[in-house]
């Protein structure tokens, strides 16, 4: 009996680790991205392992970290946000011109810009949850929409707030040494996680992207999960817009143009599904930074700005093809 025991847990120590790595292919993957562009890009220039460096890049990707976050949630429903680049824009613009044309108190605006945000939110989870509508459609329409409405509000310039207004301290004060945005995004991700993994809301969310029809015949209300998971969504860009405009000192309508493109390739690039059933804050985490860091990494590299663009998407595209079609073999993929 005592060989058998010895033989069953050698066995299961070896079978540990492969678990693991089948079962967090995505985010084992990412991690070994994120440590291989870490690695090049110290090597390439001398200041990318910097203190002020990385305190650089965790704030300027802060925004990116909070609504890729909530957009975590929304893949994994099977949908797709392309509003909240329009919303962080509007949004953003907004609070502008309220501090600096209206005179509201800093509270006000921020509570108001949220509630804008759900708005938007709840719009384009009430054509998709309950109208039936491809998330894609509803999201491109207000995506134009929103945005147009930023537009007409601005004008098209740039609106300043007040220089001392306490609501650019979201965008600018420092907490025992850290950036406040980049506090605000780990206290985001941290709940992502929370809600994700370890609350009711959290598991609906995942078995509607994995079988809308059977988690509906299960008894979970699956329209009104699908909507709170878009009112989310639409928050998260709204304070994303908000801490923008907070750090720029300024709001404008061209704020967050392409911005949900990246935000959807860090959702992706982290090992979240885009067919939905499956989505992890962690990876989403990390590919957020990795986008970051090659960026960053580019830049510190004096790469021409008109390669940049490309060299990211290259660079992601490769990122994920390496995770869907060589770590991660069993994973569905696309037809076409």
């Amino acid at each position: 009996m005592s060989m058998i025991n010895l033989s069953q847990t050698r066995l299961i120590r070896h079978s540990l680790p492969r678990r693991l790595l089948h079962n967090h292919s995505g985010v084992v993957s990412i991690a070994l991205f994120f440590i291989l562009c870490c690695v090049v890009f110290s090597s390439i220039t001398g200041n990318f392992l910097s203190s002020a460096n990385w305190m650089n890049i965790i704030r300027q990707s802060a925004p990116l970290l909070i609504v890729a976050t909530a957009m975590t949630l929304v893949i994994t429903t099977g949908g797709i946000d392309l509003s909240v680049g329009s919303t962080l824009a509007l949004v953003g613009a907004l609070s502008a011109v309220a501090l600096n044309s209206w005179g509201l108190p800093w509270p006000v605006v921020l509570l108001g810009g949220l509630l804008l945000g759900g708005l938007v939110g709840a719009i384009n989870g009430f054509f998709i949850a309950y109208e039936g509508i491809p998330a894609f459609i509803v999201t491109l329409a207000t995506l134009a929409v929103v945005r147009g409405i930023a537009l007409l509000i601005t004008q098209g310039y740039s609106i300043p707030i007040p220089a001392d207004s306490l609501f650019s301290f979201m965008g600018r004060a420092w907490v025992l040494g850290v950036p406040m945005p980049a506090l605000i995004g780990v206290i985001i991700l941290i709940a992502g996680h929370i809600v994700l993994n370890h609350m009711r809301f959290g598991r609906y969310v995942t078995a509607i992207g994995a079988n809308s029809e059977g988690a509906r015949r299960s008894g979970i209300n699956t329209k009104a999960v699908t909507m709170k998971v878009y009112i989310i969504s639409g928050m998260a860009a709204a304070l994303a817009g908000m801490i923008i405009t907070a750090r720029l000192g300024s709001g404008s309508s061209n704020q967050g143009e392409g911005f949900e493109l990246q935000v959807i390739a860090a959702v992706v690039l982290g090992g979240t599904s885009l067919f939905g059933g499956f989505g992890t804050i962690i990876g989403t985490l990390l590919g957020a930074l990795s986008i970051a860091i090659i960026q960053n990494g580019l830049i510190l590299s004096h790469i021409s700005p008109f390669y940049t663009q490309i060299a990211t998407g290259t660079i992601i595209l490769l990122a994920i093809w390496l995770n869907t079609r060589i770590l991660n073999p069993m994973r569905p993929r696309g037809k076409g």
